[in-house]
């Protein structure tokens, strides 16, 4: 019996989109043992600092860099990842294969609505993206820096005495907390982090045997609306740390249409655009809505971000 051993991070969320990946494939290949390992990343080991602080520490993701690294290795044969989370660029000899379909890719506010929240209320979040466009909507508010794995931030509403938090709805269904939605955040106003909703099943290009058992659950059109939203980031050269949001959508007969917006910190500039495209070339079309967006002066925004001490 063949054995294959599946990497993912430690939360409950990382445990859950490991179970949901792997059980089409135990019941598709009744011949295959998987069998899955913990990865702790510096992201998990330190929850106090900001992202962008752990990330300079490690020298690549504060939460992929380790499980890219046993992949490296030899640890495990594929790693499960949060999309959003993964760099634009694999490492040398490793890869992504096509996702196996996609969750709600919008943002949603908890504890609270938009419309509901007081003049000053405290929101938590420490999404630099999420802050920037939070602001940008409502400049009152006061955004309350917080980190950890999605049930503690939940609770932070409680033990922060928050009026409300911000999340992926992904996370939220995956774990059977949509009850704790209050308001589904808009996607024109609010678009998501390239890739989110979406899983990253990365292995190593030269191993085919399991490439060809995963490549069972590929679900085509959702590779090609990431594959346009991180080419997008990639040409922005944007990460998790910057305010870069991207959706595409779609078609039945192969279109594929990009939306993208990058947003100042403070949320007062604001460029925005969508693009239409085809299936067949989401790469193409993520980096010239990246060029029409730099035409716009997103780049500028992004170098005033960068330069910053806040991140």
């Amino acid at each position: 019996m063949t054995t294959y051993r599946v990497g993912s991070r430690a939360s409950d969320l990382a445990k859950t989109q490991v179970r949901e990946y792997l059980a089409p494939l135990r019941e598709g290949f009744p011949g295959v043992t998987f069998t899955h390992r913990v990865i702790l990343e510096g992201g998990d080991k330190d929850r106090r600092s900001r992202t962008s602080e752990v990330s300079a520490v490690s020298g690549g993701s504060a939460f992929s860099s380790e499980q890219e690294a046993a992949l490296a290795r030899g640890d495990v044969d594929v790693v499960i990842h949060s999309l959003k989370d993964l760099p634009t660029a694999n490492p040398p000899g490793l890869m992504l294969l096509p996702p196996p379909g996609r969750e709600d890719v919008r943002d949603a506010l908890c504890g609270s609505t938009l419309a509901g929240l007081r003049k000053g209320a405290r929101v938590g979040t420490g999404a630099p993206r999420r802050i920037a466009q939070l602001l940008a909507v409502r400049p009152d508010l006061e955004v309350v820096p917080i980190r950890g794995n999605v049930p503690p931030r939940l609770k932070k509403i409680e033990t922060m005495g928050l009026d409300a938090v911000v999340l992926a709805v992904a996370g939220l269904r995956r774990l059977g907390l949509d009850r704790a939605i209050g308001e589904l955040l808009p996607l024109d106003l609010f678009p998501p982090s390239p890739g989110q909703g979406a899983l990253g099943i990365q292995v190593r290009e030269d191993d085919k045997p399991i490439r060809e058992i995963l490549s069972t659950l590929a679900d085509h059109a959702v590779d090609a609306q990431v594959r346009a939203e991180r080419a997008l980031l990639a040409e922005l050269h944007g990460g998790c740390s910057v305010p870069v949001g991207a959706c595409a959508e779609t078609g039945p007969d192969g279109s594929l249409t990009l939306h993208a917006q990058v947003t100042s910190r403070d949320g007062v500039q604001r460029v925005s655009g969508s693009m239409p495209g085809r299936t067949a070339g989401p790469e193409k079309l993520g980096a010239d809505l990246a060029g029409e967006l730099i035409g716009q002066g997103a780049r500028s925004i992004l170098a005033g971000i960068r330069g910053g001490a806040e991140l």
